[in-house]
């Protein structure tokens, strides 16, 4: 139920740019039967609001929370504003300002004259204060425009609020169109979904169909065409799609049968008005066809780009061999030479080869090349990767800085833009882009846009490993079109007690499984056992690695849900590795958090340094009057409120699509076939080359077998390849 208090409004304690407030507000009157006798006091509120000033009585609606740091205060759902009535408030709200140029002096003679129709007045009949003594014409086009603007705003605001839009979603429309909210609202309600970030389909049409929209509104259905296409993108990573797969799942997005005749109409008017581009029988979203085409065009501009020339290439190598310690083969030279060379390469390598020790000499011999020193490198190269770990690696293998590609970008998460881009770009002059399988289709045109058109680039990835969580599969097209030049380093250097994991790896490429490579050395075990047995058996291994470094050592399973699911490992696992019941708890969900456990960050969160994939601990946790998490991830300390405790999850076990990027001393696998839904060839590939000294089977081994032969994953429609090949037409 909601209540309503009514007053003035006193002081913010805080105020956030997206118009949250928290504050304190004088009651004088209240339907609240436990704040009767709060009367004539303050209370503490909190809500969105478009403004508020000192000025107006305001009436808030809502109801009474508990909150651990302020207490007692008022949750804000919607509100209004009273027009002031006596004639002291309306000097005093006329004086109070924000209308320039009126002080009281002024405010009480136009009262005195007007009385309680002053307000009125300045809105529908200005030029009758011409005759109050002391008033100019400017006075007066100061008084209505700004009376007229503050009038317009507020009720524009509380039309949204009575749509169903939330006060903080009313404001954002507001902010986008002004005066012209009316107009768009009125002419295309789904305008809003292109416009603001904020909106999405689900939300929009959810509010249009509350209020009596009609289901074959023509802009409900082409949105819904919109939506499908992004969806199916999202889901399966498609760069686009054909008009089959939009005709079976329109009827379920818009809740009713519609003749495909309407439906080509509608795909007609979308391509007129270019939200989608269509090729034949292949529908594509604007900016994906702009986001591959970009790629392609880029990269030809940088392969057609004047070669560089390295002199005494041999006695430069030797001499990075020397400084290093180290001895390449004739691929890994290969390699270092022509990223600098070149303008842009792709290097690939399955687990073992060297990719990244090669890194640190392509650093080094660009250095030298250039004649830079440290200092400038630092400023003319850029390492890049998709996650936060996968960089860290990148870093201390190159012993230089490296980044993920979000924060080079400099992304704002509140407007999903990035702030290098094609009208704000780097002036770095050479990437490398390490785990380049795992950056989708946008991201990397996004790259592109944000660095010189002559910057060169190096990819260093493997293509056998899962493609990108977004749409498209950018490394493998590159690779597969055979028009870009790639070098593959094929000879294992990891050799001696761990090689058996990389054997292993090369057998899941290939397809088949030897049975006999496990349990011979102590870097390969498989432990056989009923899928009702693997918990135990799980538990029996962690115990043993109790004491160790519990960042090197990783469960990795195919799925959330289940008798042995990630959820249930990480209960089980908590129990044992953390099971003390002395330190703070917080429960979240059907999770409870404890100090000291590990948890792996859902969302990047660029102003904390902290990415998708990171896996930090937890430091401490407050949940007395103050209810926070503090997360240690490497060194990196980040304070998490309620608000955004959704952006982590326990990671005693993780996802294999969250490990990529990731290498860990110690990795457990539990690997039945119940799991054989997602049971396929780059999948476990993935999770066994994310291992570096020891690898640990659970479960059956039918299981495993039936995944390494299954390379049925799901097929990416995907177009770069085939602008390679023939063109862009």
């Amino acid at each position: 139920m909601s209540f309503y208090i009514q007053g003035t409004y006193q002081k913010s304690i805080f105020e956030s740019d997206k118009g949250y407030y928290i504050g304190l507000f004088k009651i004088q009157e209240t339907t609240h039967p436990n704040l009767e006798e709060q009367i004539g006091k303050t209370i503490t509120f909190t809500g969105y609001f478009h403004e508020l000033n000192h000025m107006d009585t305001y009436r808030f609606y809502g109801n009474i929370v508990n909150h651990p740091r302020y207490g007692e205060q008022f949750q804000v759902e919607s509100y209004e504003r009273c027009i002031p009535e006596q004639k002291d408030q309306i000097v005093t709200f006329l004086s109070g300002g924000l209308f320039k140029g009126i002080g009281e002096k002024k405010a009480k003679s136009i009262v005195d004259v007007l009385g309680k129709k002053t307000l009125k007045v300045i809105l529908k009949n200005p030029d009758d204060l011409i005759l109050i003594p002391g008033i100019t014409e400017k006075n007066i086009q100061v008084l209505h425009q700004t009376l007229l603007e503050y009038e317009s705003s507020y009720e524009i605001i509380m039309e949204l609020n009575k749509l169903g839009f939330s006060t903080k979603d009313a404001m954002t429309i507001y902010r986008k169109y002004k005066q012209d909210t009316q107009k768009i609202i009125e002419g295309n309600f789904y305008q809003l979904i292109e416009d603001i970030y904020e909106m999405n389909f689900k939300k929009i049409d959810a509010i249009f169909m509350r209020n009596g929209g009609e289901e074959t509104n023509p802009n409900r259905v082409k949105a819904a065409i919109l939506y499908i296409m992004q969806e199916i993108s999202n889901t399966y990573g498609h760069c686009y799609y054909h008009k089959e797969e939009i005709l079976f799942y329109l009827p379920r997005v818009l809740g009713y049968m519609i003749e495909e005749e309407k439906i080509s109409t509608y795909l007609s008017d979308l391509e007129k008005d270019l939200k989608i581009i269509v090729k034949g029988e292949k529908y594509y979203l604007k900016e994906m066809v702009e986001a591959e085409t970009l790629i392609v065009k880029r990269i030809r501009i940088l392969m057609n780009e004047k070669e560089d020339k390295i002199s005494e290439s041999d006695e430069i190598l030797k001499d990075l061999e020397e400084h290093f310690g180290i001895q390449y083969n004739d691929k890994q030279k290969e390699s270092i030479l022509k990223s600098i060379q070149k303008n842009f390469l792709i290097i690939t390598g399955g687990p073992g080869t060297g990719k990244t020790t090669i890194m640190k000499g392509i650093c080094e011999l660009y250095r030298l090349h250039q004649k830079y020193n440290y200092g400038t490198l630092m400023e003319k190269i850029a390492l890049l990767a998709p996650t936060g770990r996968a960089a860290k690696r990148m870093s201390e293998a190159t012993s230089l800085p490296a980044s993920t590609i979000h924060r080079f970008l400099k992304w704002n998460k509140e407007t999903d833009q990035f702030q290098v881009n094609e009208f704000h770009k780097s002036k770095v002059e050479f990437v490398i882009l390490d785990e380049s399988s795992m950056v989708d289709t946008y991201l990397m045109a996004h790259l592109l846009r944000g660095l010189s058109v002559h910057c060169k680039i190096v990819l260093v990835g493997d293509d056998h490993q899962l493609p990108s969580v977004g749409p498209g599969n950018v490394l493998h097209d590159l690779i597969e079109s055979k028009k870009c030049e790639v070098i593959e380093l094929t000879e294992l250097y990891r050799q001696g007690k761990d090689s058996n994991i990389i054997s292993l790896a090369y057998d899941i490429r290939n397809g088949k499984i030897n049975e006999s490579i496990f349990n011979q050395e102590e870097d390969l075990s498989f432990i056989s056992c009923s899928k009702e047995e693997v918990m135990h058996q799980i538990g029996e291994i962690a115990s043993t690695y109790q004491d160790i470094d519990k960042n090197n050592f990783q469960i990795l399973a195919p799925m959330y849900k289940g008798m042995n699911g990630i959820d249930e490992i990480n209960r089980n696992i908590q129990k044992i590795w953390n099971p003390s019941k002395q330190q703070n708890e917080y429960k979240v969900g059907d999770v409870i958090f404890k100090e000291n456990d590990k948890v792996i960050q859902l969302t990047n969160m660029p102003d904390d340094n902290v990415y998708n994939g990171d896996i930090g601990f937890i430091q401490k946790i407050y949940n007395g009057s103050k209810k926070e998490i503090h997360i240690d991830f490497d060194g990196n300390v980040v304070k998490y409120t309620p608000s955004n405790f959704h952006n982590f999850r326990q990671a005693y076990a993780i996802s294999i699509h969250k490990s990529q990027g990731s290498e860990f001393d110690i990795v457990l696998i539990p690997l039945v076939k119940e799991y054989k839904k997602m049971l396929y060839q780059k999948l476990i590939y993935t999770a066994v080359t994310r291992s570096k000294k020891k690898l640990y089977f659970i479960g059956e081994m039918e299981a495993l077998k039936f995944a390494a032969s299954n390379t049925q994953e799901e097929y990416r429609k995907t177009t770069i390849q085939d602008y390679f090949i023939h063109g862009i037409d």
